[in-house]
């Protein structure tokens, strides 16, 4: 007998699960919810900064986190949300400080410590983004965490990379706790924001 959901919970998973990037089209990730009804989205990880630090899945704890897994040479989804995300930031005042984004790599044949570094620089996306990459192997055990499906397209150095663009937002306990679609409006991502951390730890 499967586990009962609520519809709210149904419909973050939803958006957590299956919405895609415009970069490319979303293949299969699935997920199944834990016998607690909660969706398995979140989990360990290994990977490294942009300042090549080691990290893993303790960077989330005591923040709440907006996760995001993109590429720094995808074309729109990614600086569009990013930017979106850094306007976002400036609306939500002192809870601003709360919030933490980590932008993780589905690209790591080309996004090193230093591109990413370079690339999140950028003024318009959120202040102290946190940019994440590692070897093939712990990206994609990152992605298989969170439920994320990633597809390199085409060949050569102007390879594109399909890849879920949902936001998934962590509480400070590391847990997930909502979706967020990437084409929201920074005042909706606020208010989603806002509303959450009202609502959690």
């Amino acid at each position: 007998m499967k586990p009962a959901r609520t519809p709210l919970l149904l419909a973050a998973v939803c958006v957590a699960l299956l919405a895609a990037s415009a970069c490319g089209p979303i293949g299969p990730p699935g997920g199944q919810g834990a016998a607690s009804g909660q969706p398995l989205v979140g989990g360990p990880f290994q990977l490294v900064d942009q300042n090549n630090r080691p990290v893993d899945q303790h960077l989330l704890d005591g923040k709440w986190t907006a996760v995001f897994f993109g590429y720094t040479f995808c074309p729109d989804v990614c600086p569009t949300t990013l930017t979106t995300l850094g306007q976002a930031q400036s609306l939500l005042g002192e809870k601003a400080g709360r919030l933490q984004v980590v932008f993780i790599s589905v690209d790591p044949g080309r996004d090193t410590p230093s591109q990413l570094k370079a690339y999140l620089s950028s003024p318009v996306f959120p202040k102290g983004t946190v940019g994440l990459t590692g070897s093939p192997a712990q990206v994609a055990q990152a992605a298989k965490a969170y439920k994320v499906f990633y597809q390199q397209e085409g060949s050569g150095d102007g390879y594109s990379v399909d890849h879920t663009a949902a936001i998934y937002l962590m509480d400070p306990h590391g847990k997930f706790n909502r979706g967020l679609a990437e084409n929201l409006k920074p005042d909706e991502f606020a208010h989603q924001i806002s509303e959450a951390m009202a609502q959690g730890a």
